[in-house]
């Protein structure tokens, strides 16, 4: 009931704030219209003026019951949806979320049909819409090779004057290798061949590609020549849903081929990728050797594919090492290290945590995957939901927001939760009859024998020599498993409860493990002391330079041909991508954190929450955990540049100013002397946010500013606008200025606030109307500061839950931010990460302190900060290493 309760909540708001718009922007309570937005990259290539939300949403309306909005849904994308836009998508996204959702509706419509009680009228109308849209997607496989660009226009193509697209040579492996249910489907439900042909080809393509002697892909691949750009590999971004569509079309298709295809790749995954609990990346040509020391967000996917394959144990594993994660951080972050720390901070609502939950619970039945469930329900409620629906996490260390709510997160979050929690006669018809592509669309097992037009033929063999005694054909009978040992999965389980808090995992690769009690292990870069004589002996052995510069730093130059062997110049390529990340961490950590600005007034309640950027001077909201509370008012004059002309509305308030004109220590002045209690400076570029521009720092003014004694924060314009509107439309608007988002416990204890703030079972709509039946007239501060019992407070991990970066652009942060494996360490003997800010004890196996942090003052024209880590380019030197040496340099390119 309260999964339902939630979706009504995401999707009620969509349909009335964002439709016809693709996505709804939860924050502004307004719809995101592609290109009137701020440009948020590859991102917005899922938008193509489609109502995307909606069409992703179809097949969810009927598993949870709601026949009457699946009948209203289908007949507005008939009425309204265009397909013939001049707009250049992603094939990748527009394949499984608007080709699937058309499939996915069209599969339980005809179901509905059948029955008899409802879409008695429908006549095949969304299956046509689907061929419409797949015979747009087909230009993007117009290549030699069959791998489709990544890119389409709708209305024009590719390499067409008019197209804008086309000129790409690169795609991910998943984007071409994440086609094959939809375009069969689409093919067997018309009788059209073309699609499963197409969508075939670029599987075998891959398939031959991939690498012969590890049977590993790499993340992307050139679409003309087959050679991989990018040769890493992993089962996270960039990979994941190739694999997932391997096992799935060998169910939906019953080729054995592509069964056989998945346990070839499938036994390299565990051979080199898997070390439980951990999911790492390799390279291809190097499988021993790890490419990163942190994994993305998009591999929580990947237990559930192990519980397809009917390998339980390992999905036991990582989804617990997840759910720690998830545990210790609220939401998964998009990349997290390898001793759990956050890389990413973001968290977009991605569902495929609760689609593994889903999986395990099904295999084994155990009810520690319902609690699971509610504990996912109940942070999505409790940090997530705001007045106009979700909204995304812009940080999941301080718990502020982005204006986003991605389609997924109605198409595949609220399903999986759904199922996880729905009894059989909760369904109005049998799941099992379906398969789920990787947006969670459904996909009748049927389809298997129906229009086979496609002539198969085992083309595996002709590649690889398979050995059939290494892949069980059935899965392992969980009814007898389960019952038989009730202890099995919480055997599995247990070792790994406290494995994020408490341990300190050293990801020691295999080619250390191999080495066992016989020679040292490698020297690794948290260890390193420049001053330790061995260690200088190491580096020499591994083909490592120390240079001493002029201004006291240490430079490390690797030249691996004068390695004193291959092992030992893999161990100096591992040395220096360390060094490079611990470099990356130590500069992130001189920056100061991102702040919070959280509104707590009616009707927001503490639930909307905006990225805010710190002041180099000022109160540190660090050291004071309750932060500063009071309600908001607009300074004259508005850029804060001289003596405040309305301190009697100033006084005891929260400062409202402009950027501009001055100094932001001015500023801080000028409102303290008016008796503000803090202030908020709103930047003056129109449309800038904190989503699309690096997190911003106010910095000093030269002089001593120990005078100032407020706290001071920055919003972009885009934050700013959101406070600015809510005052309009409520005047008194009360906001909390914090280090993090506070739990609404800590925020209204003792005092009373509605209900629905402690129990989100009643719709929004229900609670703002017996507001104003109690008091339409009374102001907004008594509302927000009216009486409460206890809500739950914020669990102590959170506390000390990450690490003390203060970025919010991770795009521009990747730990290879270096153009080679060259890295600069700045007046230090030795080199270790600096420990958190937030108070976690320090583990064990950490030694050293963090170095003093150089303070900088800058004038506001120059105060954004330099995230850049500057290193020397040394590819002339490593050319002999280019091809190991590429992956790593690459990973500055990553994207999730």
């Amino acid at each position: 009931n309260q999964v339902l309760e939630m979706f009504d909540h995401a999707y009620s708001n969509y349909m009335e704030h964002a439709y016809p718009a693709d996505e709804l922007m939860p924050l502004t309570c307004r719809g995101r219209v592609r290109g009137q937005e701020p440009s948020r990259g590859d991102v917005d290539d899922a938008l193509g003026k489609f109502s995307l939300t909606l069409i992703d949403t179809l097949d969810t309306l009927v598993v949870l019951n709601k026949t009457k909005e699946f009948e209203e849904a289908v007949k507005k994308v008939i009425k309204d949806v265009n397909l013939d836009n001049d707009i250049v998508v992603s094939v990748f996204e527009t394949n499984i979320r608007v080709l699937g959702g058309l499939l996915g509706g069209h599969s339980v419509a005809i179901m509905l049909k059948e029955k008899g009680e409802c879409m008695q009228w429908y006549n095949g109308e969304l299956l046509h819409m689907a061929k419409e849209l797949g015979y747009k997607l087909l230009p993007a496989f117009n290549t030699t090779s069959g791998l489709p660009y990544p890119r389409v226009n709708l209305k024009f193509g590719v390499r067409h004057p008019e197209a804008r697209t086309g000129t790409e040579t690169d795609t991910c492996t998943a984007c071409a290798g994440t086609l094959i249910l939809e375009f069969a489907a689409l093919s067997r439900f018309t009788g059209t061949s073309i699609f499963e042909e197409y969508a075939r080809k670029a599987l075998d393509f891959i398939w031959e590609k991939r690498q012969r002697s590890s049977n590993l892909v790499g993340v992307t691949i050139n679409i003309h020549t087959g050679d991989w750009v990018r040769k890493d590999s992993g089962v996270g971004a960039g990979i994941d849903s190739y694999y997932e569509y391997l096992l799935k079309a060998y169910v939906l298709l019953g080729d054995d081929s592509f069964l056989e295809r998945f346990n070839t790749h499938y036994d390299a995954i565990m051979r080199y990728i898997s070390q439980p609990p951990l999911l790492l990346d390799v390279h291809i040509h190097k499988p021993m050797l790890n490419a990163r020391t942190w994994m993305d967000s998009l591999l929580a996917f990947f237990p559930g594919l192990q519980v397809l394959k009917g390998d339980i144990r390992p999905a036991i594993e990582t989804h617990e090492m997840l759910y720690q994660v998830i545990k210790k951080h609220n939401f998964l972050p998009e990349a997290f290290t390898t001793d759990f720390r956050v890389h990413w901070a973001q968290h977009p609502l991605r569902p495929e945590f609760a689609e593994s939950t889903y999986f395990l619970y099904k295999a084994t039945g155990d009810p520690y995957y319902l609690e699971v469930g509610k504990t996912l329900i109940e942070n999505l409620n409790k940090y997530a939901r705001v007045p106009c629906g979700f909204a995304a996490m812009k940080d999941v260390r301080t718990g502020s927001h982005e204006d986003r709510m991605d389609s997924f997160f109605l198409a595949e979050m609220f399903k999986y939760l759904y199922l996880l929690f729905a009894d059989k006669e909760d369904m109005i018809f049998d799941i099992e009859d379906y398969i789920f592509t990787t947006e969670a669309h459904l996909l009748p097992l049927w389809l298997s024998t129906t229009n086979q037009t496609i002539s198969r033929k085992n083309t595996t063999t002709e590649y690889t020599e398979l050995d059939d005694s290494n892949f069980d054909w059935t899965c392992p009978n969980t009814q007898i498993l389960f019952p038989n040992d009730p202890m099995f999965a919480q055997s599995i389980r247990e070792p790994l409860k406290n494995v994020v808090d408490k341990s300190c995992p050293r990801g020691i690769s295999r080619v250390e493990e191999s080495l066992g009690s016989g020679p040292k292990p490698p020297l690794r870069a948290r260890d390193f002391m420049a001053s330790n004589p061995e260690h200088l002996e190491i580096l020499k052995k591994m083909g490592v330079s120390l240079i001493h510069l002029k201004d006291g730093r240490v430079q490390l130059v690797q030249h691996a041909v004068q390695a004193a062997s291959s092992l030992d110049a893999e161990d100096g390529l591992r040395f220096m991508q360390e060094m490079i990340e611990l470099s990356s961490q130590q500069q992130k950590e001189q920056q100061l954190p991102p702040r919070a600005v959280q509104i707590v007034s009616h009707p927001f309640f503490g639930r909307v929450v905006l990225t805010a950027g710190p002041a180099q001077f000022g109160m540190d909201l660090s050291k004071h955990k309750e932060g500063t509370r009071g309600f908001v008012a607009t300074i004259k004059p508005y850029n804060g540049c001289s003596e405040i002309t309305n301190p009697e509305a100033v006084k005891e308030k929260i400062a409202l100013m402009q950027r501009g004109q001055c100094m932001f220590a001015e500023k801080a002045r000028n409102i303290q002397k008016a008796g503000a209690i803090g202030g908020i400076v709103i930047d003056d570029n129109e449309g800038s946010s904190s989503d699309t521009a690096p997190l911003f720092q106010m910095a000093g003014d030269g002089k001593n500013t120990d005078d100032i004694t407020i706290p001071m924060l920055f919003l972009f314009n885009k934050e700013g606008n959101i406070i600015l509107d809510a005052i309009r439309e409520y005047e008194a608007v009360e906001v909390l200025l914090s280090d993090k988002a506070k739990d609404r416990a800590t925020i209204f204890k003792g005092k009373m606030i509605p209900n629905y703030i402690i129990d989100s079972n009643l719709e929004m709509e229900n609670m703002d109307q017996k507001l104003s039946e109690n008091d339409s007239h009374k102001q907004n501060s008594e509302e927000a500061t009216s009486g409460s019992q206890d809500v739950g407070a914020v669990s102590e991990e959170r506390e000390g839950g990450g690490e003390s970066s203060g970025v919010a652009d991770s795009g521009s942060l990747s730990p290879a931010d270096a153009d080679s494996a060259s890295v600069s360490i700045s007046n230090q003997d030795s080199y270790v990460p600096g420990t958190d800010e937030a108070g976690a004890p320090e583990p064990a196996c950490t030694s050293g302190d963090n170095q003093p942090q150089e303070q900088k003052t800058e004038t506001e024209s120059n105060s954004k900060v330099n995230w850049d880590n500057k290193v020397q380019p040394m590819e002339s030197i490593l050319a002999d290493w280019n091809e190991d040496i590429e992956a790593f340099e690459m990973m500055e390119k990553d994207e999730l």
